[in-house]
């Protein structure tokens, strides 16, 4: 019975969404949701969910940790401005040093290496 509530539920809030995008970034992906409330009122929700392995081997277990934000149209305004102005600090602050890292970092092809163990 609990199992049917459960899918129930998840399938009610599949439907509220009108719009997805996903956004994969190393171990994280961000999804970006955009539902509609009971009143027919869009509103976007920020997922992260982050990718944890407990262990190693075959006792390693994998789960996601997930955090959300729901940003209303009503505030899309003030929160657009305070990113941009948070990501052009950090532009503005470690932009030049992250170009620098980032040639230092070309791997040459001959220094690329391969291991897969077929079973």
């Amino acid at each position: 019975m609990e199992d049917l509530k459960k899918k129930i539920v998840a399938e009610i809030n599949d439907k509220e969404i009108v719009f997805s995008k996903s956004i994969k970034a190393g171990k994280r992906i961000y999804y970006l949701d955009v539902k509609k409330n009971r009143k027919d009122e869009m509103f976007l929700a920020i997922t992260e969910s982050k990718k944890v392995v407990l262990g190693e081997g075959d006792d390693s277990q994998v789960s996601f940790e997930k955090h959300k934000i729901f940003l209303y149209k009503e505030d899309f305004d003030k929160f657009m401005t305070g990113l941009t102005q948070a990501i052009e600090f950090i532009n503005e602050v470690q932009g030049h040093a992250v170009k620098e890292e980032e040639t230092a970092e070309i791997i040459q092809p001959e220094e690329i290496k391969i291991d897969i163990d077929f079973e």
